[in-house]
């Protein structure tokens, strides 16, 4: 059985996994803006290895702005931003949990460091 969101019956099908039925019901509730909001600061936590200094971390439209505590660590991760910004894009595209809208191959476009 499958969920049929057109008339919020579940109806005979195929077998479906586990992770497909996941992502369809995110999509269905409209939950991904806020999980992959979630997602990315998890992402930053353990791409960065300055998940201590970090204040907040915040994601919308593909640019994640970081608030660090500490001006040398944030002066530290300027010089590698670049690095940074490809860690984050291919961590974010192997979690099974964030939904990507297909459009671009980057997820993280801009990092910003306050």
């Amino acid at each position: 059985m499958a969920y049929d969101g057109r008339n919020n019956k579940l109806r005979r099908q195929e077998a479906v996994g586990m992770d497909e039925l996941v992502s369809q019901f995110i999509r269905e509730m409209k939950l991904s803006s806020g999980l992959n909001r979630q997602r990315a600061a998890e992402a930053w936590a353990a791409v960065s290895g300055a998940s201590r200094y970090t204040l907040d971390v915040s994601f919308d439209r593909g640019i994640m702005i970081c608030a660090i505590s500490s001006s040398v660590v944030r002066n530290q991760l300027y010089f590698q931003r670049d690095i940074l910004l490809q860690k984050l894009n291919e961590h974010l595209a192997e979690d099974s949990l964030y939904v990507s809208d297909g459009k671009d191959e980057k997820i993280v476009k801009n990092l910003i460091l306050r």
